[in-house]
């Protein structure tokens, strides 16, 4: 392929040899070499593109781990009584419970029989609990006394605990009680794990809303929570009011017979007799 510059080379040269020393340049001739010589010229090389700045992206710090509570509980003894003492004995200085700060220092632990068939179960002691260091005490402890002679037993014949075993501290408290946390029932659950597992009932009662949702993890209200069965570990659980609701004035004869028939239907789960009089409790007079 000829390239213009060599027809330009050509010409020249020729005119050198016939003696010409000068050639006239118009000013189109003029602009037609600068864009030859600029064509010669070597490319002048490219820098490379840098590269594009790099953006650290912040990496997420993973969440800490979440705290379990420590379940290394040493159960001593041979008999069921035995073991619920060791038990006892943790419990007193328990570390995960003491650790959060929100419960008061009297440890209030479950009683009654390590063999009973029933396992009943609240959220946590109150004032009168505290005051007389034993469950189930006070108007409350008495309802619960008068349901269960009414069912044929006896405080004497059941097994009797609360979730955690520290009052639900308050600023100033006195007699004022409250609700445990979730915190605070995950705190202790351990020492109500081991507890049934030792008892072995043949089914447990949970006491009001807050005891069902620290043990079974439901949430809701107590309607939506009781007349049905649910299960603890293998163990068949019945949710009810607590003895407290009934000291309540709203609480009729509609709401005590509600609580009735969940205890009628523990009393058919360990095959309890139930007589006609007891089915007839708080229906309404024909």
């Amino acid at each position: 392929m000829i390239r213009p510059v060599d027809v330009l080379l050509e010409f020249l040269e020729a005119e050198q040899a016939r003696g010409v020393s000068h050639v006239h340049l118009d000013q189109g001739a003029r602009d037609g070499l600068r864009q030859l010589q600029n064509q010669a010229r070597p490319v002048a090389k490219t820098a490379p593109p840098k590269p594009a700045a790099r953006v650290e992206m912040p990496v997420e710090t993973p969440p800490p781990p979440i705290a379990l509570v420590p379940t290394n509980l040493t159960i001593q003894g041979s008999s069921r009584a035995e073991k619920i003492a060791s038990l006892r004995r943790q419990a007193e200085t328990w570390a995960p419970a003491r650790a959060l700060g929100t419960l008061r220092e009297t440890m209030i632990f479950s009683t009654g029989n390590p063999e009973a068939r029933i396992m009943l179960i609240s959220e946590a002691p109150g004032y009168q609990e505290e005051k007389e260091r034993q469950p189930f005490v006070g108007p409350a402890g008495q309802k619960l006394n008068d349901i269960l002679k009414v069912m044929g037993l006896s405080r004497e014949e059941v097994y009797l605990a609360n979730i955690v075993k520290f009052r639900p501290a308050t600023p100033k408290q006195t007699i004022n009680n409250r609700r445990p946390t979730p915190e605070e029932m995950t705190a202790c659950m351990p020492f109500l794990r081991a507890e049934i597992s030792i008892i072995q009932p043949q089914c447990i009662i949970a006491l009001g809303e807050t005891t069902a949702e620290g043990l079974l993890g439901l949430s809701g209200h107590i309607s939506t929570m009781r007349g049905s069965w649910h299960d603890f570990e293998g163990t068949p659980v019945r949710v009810t009011y607590h003895p407290s609701h009934l000291l309540q004035t709203s609480a009729g004869n509609h709401t005590k017979r509600l609580l009735w028939e969940d205890m009628l239907s523990v009393m058919e789960k360990i095959d309890l007799t139930i007589s006609d009089k007891q089915r007839g409790y708080f229906l309404p007079k024909a």
